[in-house]
């Protein structure tokens, strides 16, 4: 993954591997699901050769650090707000070659769709098909984004921003893939539905580092 920074001189390698959660304003709860991350690093570093440090680092939207790490999570239940430096950085990030992921936890939705706007004005999510090559880029998924918990009913689906071609954000929503990837005992999914978040989950790092 070419990755090049124009934000105060700083320059990330194209071959960094490293993962950091989004901790945002506006009350939500960006800490939730705190084993998912490391049990989904160690799937990938032991599935699909990743080299990713396990626990992963936490940055804020408006910092120079997130120029650090080529993929950045963010989860979380409840409100979002990307103030106007949050908003500039994120963009400058995403557009220098940067990769967000944006799991609703649940409840998420209504707050970032409208957060969103202020970092892309003239951007719209889009559902991705079941044929784009995230959900094979390391274990074919043929119904496209998994089902992990049921909330209202709805279908899961996974949305994205682009720039050009390049897929720079990516939204799951009705999935909770997090949940999939937490400690067993948290949920207590049977291991079929794990072992399905944590393919998703490897399918989507493996996409962003290659892509």
């Amino acid at each position: 993954m070419l990755f090049l920074v124009f934000a105060i001189g700083y320059t990330v390698p194209s071959f960094a591997q490293e993962i950091a959660v989004l901790k945002y304003k506006g009350g939500g709860d960006w800490y939730a699901n705190p084993t998912s991350l490391p049990n989904l690093i160690a799937y990938c570093n032991t599935n699909i050769n990743t080299k990713i440090s396990v626990k992963p680092d936490t940055v804020e939207p408006d910092s120079p650090d997130i120029f650090q790490y080529p993929f950045i999570h963010m989860t979380g239940h409840g409100n979002v707000f990307f103030d106007e430096n949050d908003s500039e950085n994120l963009r400058n990030y995403l557009f220098s070659g940067g990769f967000l992921h944006i799991d609703d936890n649940y409840g998420m939705e209504p707050f970032l769709v409208k957060e969103l706007k202020k970092v892309f004005p003239n951007k719209d999510l889009v559902e991705l098909p079941k044929t784009h090559p995230i959900f094979s880029s390391a274990f074919n998924l043929p119904e496209g984004l998994p089902k992990i918990h049921e909330h209202d009913g709805k279908r899961p689906q996974a949305f994205g921003l682009f720039e050009q071609d390049r897929l720079i954000l990516l939204f799951t929503y009705e999935s909770d893939l997090g949940n999939g990837w937490e400690d067993e005992e948290v949920h207590n999914d049977p291991f079929e539905v794990r072992e399905k978040a944590l393919k998703m989950g490897a399918n989507i790092i493996k996409y962003v580092f290659e892509n």
